[in-house]
């Protein structure tokens, strides 16, 4: 996790606009509950905004949305571009 910059004057609020644990996409199942059981039921895709994660889709599968969670960060790793 990056550290803040004691000089830079935006630094805590650059801080806050980071999402938790670093996750800019995420998945949940539709219909709730626990997201490794049930892997063939659809999934709500959500990507972070800037201050809340905000619906970006749906996935017909547990392995169609982690497919989209994991193109986001190949490209932000520079491992690869998004298909």
């Amino acid at each position: 996790m990056p550290r803040a910059d004691a000089g830079d004057p935006l630094a805590a609020y650059n801080k806050r606009r980071r999402p938790p644990l670093d996750v800019h996409r995420r998945h949940r199942p539709l219909h709730g509950g626990c997201g490794h059981l049930r892997p063939e039921e659809p999934r709500i895709l959500e990507e972070w905004n800037g201050f809340s994660y905000e619906p970006a889709g749906t996935a017909a599968n547990l392995a169609d949305a982690v497919r989209w969670v994991n193109e986001r960060t190949a490209a932000a790793d520079g491992g690869g571009e998004a298909a």
